[in-house]
């Protein structure tokens, strides 16, 4: 992905030890299915800073986090693993492009992705909630 002129390109995402686990052993499963999507979550496992679940500071979107975006018109979205995914409830997976742009990313920071049709697109975290119960995924 290019960025465009002026703009950083996006940190490494801070990832908890369970989480970082459980989406590389995810990624490598899903290749033959969702081979793009896959591809880019194993390429952001092999880029993330690891860290004890225990040590994942608030402000950082992990599995099971509901999150306020700004984009066309602001959302909120919990991301999930792809069988609790369910759009109608704004659970998103990870193995969507908008998934696997969240996961790691902070309050304040512009994630960016391609649609499935090519199109790029970006949102802003405004606001990141802990996972219900402090629990990681679902």
């Amino acid at each position: 992905m290019q960025h465009a002129t002026g703009l950083r390109p996006p940190s490494r995402p801070l990832v908890s030890d369970a989480d970082h686990h459980r989406l590389t052993g995810l990624a490598r499963a899903s290749l033959d299915r969702v081979p793009e999507t896959a591809e880019e979550l194993l390429s952001e496992m092999d880029r993330a800073i690891v860290t004890a679940a225990a040590s994942m500071p608030a402000n950082v979107v992990r599995m099971g986090s509901t999150v306020t975006i700004r984009n066309d018109g602001g959302e909120r979205i919990t991301l999930v693993y792809p069988g609790d995914a369910d759009i109608s409830e704004n659970r998103i997976s990870v193995l969507t492009p908008l998934g696997t742009a969240l996961i790691g990313a902070t309050i304040g920071q512009t994630v960016r992705w391609s649609s499935r049709g090519g199109r790029e697109l970006s949102a802003t975290i405004e606001v990141v909630d802990a996972p219900a119960c402090g629990r990681e995924g679902s």
